[in-house]
């Protein structure tokens, strides 16, 4: 896993949207916040961000070359991220 002062992924959320608040809590309870960047989209050049990205619709995961949208995407996303180069 990246270190908390290296995060690779960015999370565009919204605070009162429980589909943002499905995917912090799936993030927090599998122990990668410090895997990415929380961004939310209140902040007008967070959603500059996100729109230069092509989002429409939050939560959404940027992972430096495309953007996972809806909170399922994003889930399934950070699984697949949580798995790679796992120590067994």
């Amino acid at each position: 896993m990246p270190e908390v002062s290296d995060p690779v992924l960015e999370l565009f959320h919204v605070l009162a949207d429980p589909s943002s608040a499905k995917v912090r809590r799936f993030v927090v309870d599998h122990g990668l916040e410090g895997a990415l960047r929380f961004r939310s989209l209140t902040y007008p050049e967070v959603q500059a961000d996100f729109s230069a990205h092509g989002g429409t619709t939050p939560p959404a995961l940027w992972d430096g070359e495309r953007l996972v949208e809806g909170a399922e995407a994003v889930i399934s996303r950070l699984l697949a991220y949580g798995d790679v180069g796992r120590a067994g």
